[in-house]
C-alpha cells in the first residue's frame, strides 16, 4: 500500500517504510531490529504470520477484506449518486487514506484539529471536519494552510453565535474564508447542533455577518438521533435538506450584499456507519437548488468492518442485495496458562483489544504442535485485564498451553488505536505490508 514516487522524490507516504523495525512496533519479530531492517525491507520479505518470528499478541488486518471492503463503498457511493469523506478517525492511517482516495473518495473527514494535521502532512488536500473549531490556535494554523495551498479545500461545522464569533477573532487577517456548514443537531438530548430551524437560520446569519468565514452548506449526524429507526432517521435527513433549500431560497449561500462568492457547490453532508442507506434514500429525494450538491457521505467504520457492533449495525443487513462488509480484523493471542478445565488465560487484554462495546469473539485455534487451524468450539472471552485475556471453556474445548487463538473484534476506532503499526495480511498468512497509525 505504499504510495508511487512522485518524479522520483518520496513523498511522505513513502517514508513510512523508511522507518526502522524496533520496540516502538508490538508484535514485529525481534529479529528484524536486530538485522536493522526498515518497515519496508521487513514487508519485502514476505514473512509469515504464524512461523516468521512474530510475537503474541499481535492484531492482523486482512489484506483482501480491506480491498473488498473499499471496493464496496466506492460502487454504493457511485450508484447513489454520493460523494464519499470517509471518517478517518477510525484508523488514522495515512496508507488506509491513500486507498480510500484511490477507490473515489472526495476527501476524508477530521473530527479534531490534530487529525487534520496528521492529513495534511500526508498530502490530503480535502478536509471535512465534522465538530465547530473554536481554538484560536488551530484556527490560526489552518488560516494558514489555506493561504499558503490554494488547492487545500476545508470545511467544518459551526453550531452557534458565539462560535461564529470565536472564529471571526481568530481568523481576522487571513486572506482566504474558511467554509463552514451549519450542523442541525439530531434532537433533543442529542450531541452537538444547533437544535432548530431557527437556531441554524442564526448561526446562518452571524457567518454571513463576517469576512472570515462563508456558508457552503448543512450537515449533521443521523447516528444521534434519539431512539433511531429507519423512519426517524429519514425524518431527521428530511428536516437537513429542507434546511438547505429554505437557505438557498433565502439566499444565505451568497455574500450578504448578493455579490458572487465563488461558491460552485452546495454541500450537504451526513452519513455514519450505521445508516448511510437511509442518508441515500432521502439525498436523493433532494430538489434542483440554485447550485449543484455535493451529497456527501462520512462513514467510516467500514474499512475495517468488524465482528462485533457494526455487524450488527451496518446498513447492508438491511440492503443485502446491494453487497456485504468482510470483518478485517483478527487479534491473535497465545495461551499462556490452562489452570483449569474450564478455564484458560491468552496474553492479550485491554491494552490490545477493543473492549469499549463488546469482548473479543475467539473464532479460531492454531495448534501449537501442528499448525492446524480450527474451530475455536466451546472457547469464549469472558473477561479482560489489562494484559490478560479471560477464557471459559467447555467440556468441548480443545485448547492447551501454546495454542494461538484468532479473534475477531468489534468498534474498528478502538482497535486501529491500540496499534501503531499493524501487519496487513493475505489469506495464507503472507505479511504483504504494515499499515502506520497516528493516534
Amino acid at each position: 500500500m505504499a504510495a508511487d514516487h512522485t518524479a522520483g522524490h518520496p513523498t511522505p507516504l513513502d517514508r513510512l517504510a523508511d522507518e526502522s523495525v524496533d520496540h516502538r512496533f508490538k508484535a514485529l519479530p525481534p529479529d528484524a531490529e536486530t538485522a536493522g531492517l526498515t518497515v519496508g525491507a521487513l514487508a519485502a520479505e514476505r514473512r509469515n504470520l504464524f512461523t516468521g518470528g512474530f510475537t503474541t499478541p499481535v492484531l492482523a488486518l486482512s489484506a483482501e477484506s480491506v480491498e473488498h471492503n473499499l471496493a464496496l463503498l466506492e460502487t454504493y457511493s457511485e450508484r447513489h449518486g454520493l460523494a464519499f469523506a470517509p471518517h478517518g478517525k477510525t484508523s488514522m492511517s495515512p496508507q488506509l487514506f491513500a486507498r480510500q482516495l484511490e477507490y473515489g473518495a472526495w476527501g476524508i473527514t477530521a473530527a479534531v484539529p490534530h487529525q487534520a494535521r496528521v492529513y495534511r502532512a500526508y498530502g490530503i488536500q480535502r478536509i471535512f471536519l465534522a465538530n465547530e473549531v473554536v481554538d484560536a490556535a488551530a484556527l490560526r494554523w489552518l488560516a494558514h494552510e489555506l493561504d499558503t495551498d490554494p488547492g487545500f479545500r476545508f470545511i467544518c461545522y459551526v453550531d452557534s453565535v458565539r462560535g461564529v464569533a470565536l472564529m471571526d477573532e481568530a481568523l481576522q487577517g487571513t486572506t482566504r474564508p474558511l467554509d463552514v456548514v451549519v450542523e442541525l443537531g439530531a434532537g433533543e438530548g442529542a450531541r452537538t447542533g444547533a437544535r432548530t430551524e431557527a437556531d441554524c437560520a442564526a448561526v446562518a446569519d452571524a457567518v454571513a455577518a463576517t469576512g472570515t468565514l462563508r456558508l457552503v452548506g448543512v450537515a449533521g449526524y443521523e447516528g444521534e438521533v434519539p431512539q433511531a429507526d429507519g423512519d426517524r432517521v429519514r425524518a431527521w435527513v428530511r428536516r437537513l435538506t429542507a434546511l438547505a433549500a429554505d437557505f438557498d431560497k433565502a439566499g444565505l449561500f451568497a455574500a450578504a450584499t448578493g455579490t458572487d462568492t465563488g461558491l460552485e457547490e452546495i454541500v450537504i453532508s451526513a452519513g455514519g456507519s450505521a445508516w448511510f442507506d437511509a442518508v441515500a434514500d432521502v439525498f436523493a429525494e433532494i430538489p434542483e437548488l440554485s447550485l449543484p450538491v455535493l451529497k456527501l457521505l462520512r462513514s467510516g467504520a467500514y474499512v475495517s468492518h468488524d465482528d462485533g457492533h457494526y455487524r450488527h449495525l451496518t446498513p447492508f443487513n438491511r440492503i443485502p442485495q446491494e453487497g456485504t462488509l468482510q470483518p478485517a480484523f483478527r487479534l491473535w493471542a497465545q495461551v499462556i496458562s490452562r489452570p483449569s478445565p474450564d478455564q484458560a488465560f491468552i496474553n492479550a487484554g485491554k491494552r490490545d483489544a477493543a473492549y469499549d462495546l463488546d469482548l473479543p469473539e475467539v473464532q479460531v485455534v492454531r495448534d501449537a504442535r501442528t499448525g492446524e487451524i480450527r474451530p475455536a468450539t466451546g472457547i469464549t472471552v469472558s473477561a479482560l485485564s489489562d494484559q490478560h485475556g479471560w477464557v471459559r471453556t467447555t467440556g468441548d474445548a480443545v485448547l492447551e498451553v501454546g495454542d494461538w487463538v484468532g479473534m475477531g473484534l468489534s468498534h474498528p476506532c478502538t482497535s486501529f488505536d491500540k496499534w501503531q503499526l499493524i501487519p496487513l495480511v493475505e489469506a495464507d498468512g503472507t505479511v504483504t505490508d504494515y499499515i502506520r497509525t497516528f493516534f
